[in-house]
């Protein structure tokens, strides 16, 4: 299970509560303001949804935080991860591709050096390709009208080695060179894993990517919940034997999972 929920949350032009002095708070508000947001103090907090407590001084950041959440905000108190509503992850920016690493609070310096790791793999022109994209949304639905075929296109494009493969560099015309391709989607394809252990751990890395890109999961009831967590967020998913007639027709990838 996670520990939380992932957000992107928009503040663009809203007040933020900053309480605290010194180094932490000051990090707090350089990133509310690179984010666009407005800092602000508690006596502004009706105006505020979020806020930010850095104080060390005893239990004043519990009296602090409780007078905050009394008022409707979400808190998050520096160094003290039980008060938190929410907490920050370790940024990594290549505009407007943002990827947040979170440990949930268990160790800012992990998550840190898991961030910079990611720095060193991620090409500059990422935040290119993304714009690229969404520049290229309609005419993306023009050649492929249908979502599944879509999709997948974007998956075998966006794939390790595939013309629009994100871990490297690309000229800035590469999206629209892809689309006027002559290279076709492959056909629907349906793939057998089987799977040797309840621990999501123990998948190979060819299994992994695989349940990332699958349209759809039909599953064994013995296979665990924690190894369907390691499928796409939006893939459908059916025990065997229960899929309907038109996820059995579908384009795209089926990924049939079997419990050795």
């Amino acid at each position: 299970m996670m520990h939380s929920l992932a957000l992107f949350h928009r503040i663009a032009g809203s007040r933020v509560v900053v309480v605290g002095e010194g180094t932490a708070a000051e990090a707090k508000r350089r990133l509310i303001e690179r984010a666009g947001g407005i800092c602000c103090s508690e006596a502004e907090a009706h105006q505020a949804r979020l806020a930010f407590v850095a104080v060390a001084d005893g239990e004043k950041p519990h009296i602090i935080a409780h007078r905050l959440k009394q008022r409707g905000l979400l808190v998050n108190v520096a160094d003290r991860p039980e008060l938190c509503d929410f907490t920050l992850p370790s940024i990594l920016e290549r505009d407007p591709v943002i990827i947040a690493v979170s440990t949930g609070g268990a160790s800012a310096g992990l998550a840190k050096h898991l961030r910079l790791r990611l720095e060193a793999l991620l090409p500059v022109s990422l935040g290119k390709l993304a714009q690229a994209l969404a520049a290229a949304r309609d005419n993306i639905r023009t050649r492929w009208p249908a979502s599944d075929d879509r999709r997948a296109a974007l998956d075998e494009a966006l794939s390790e080695g595939g013309p629009l493969d994100p871990l490297k560099d690309h000229g800035d015309d590469v999206v629209d060179r892809w689309i006027n391709s002559s290279h076709q989607t492959s056909a629907a394809e349906r793939i057998e894993l089987l799977i040797v252990s309840d621990d999501p751990d123990d998948l190979t890395i060819k299994q992994v990517r695989l349940l990332g890109r699958a349209d759809r999961i039909v599953y064994e009831a013995s296979v665990t919940p924690e190894i369907l967590a390691r499928a796409r967020a939006d893939a459908t998913q059916s025990v065997l034997g229960n899929e309907q007639p038109d996820e059995r027709d579908s384009t795209g990838l089926t990924l049939i999972l079997r419990r050795s």
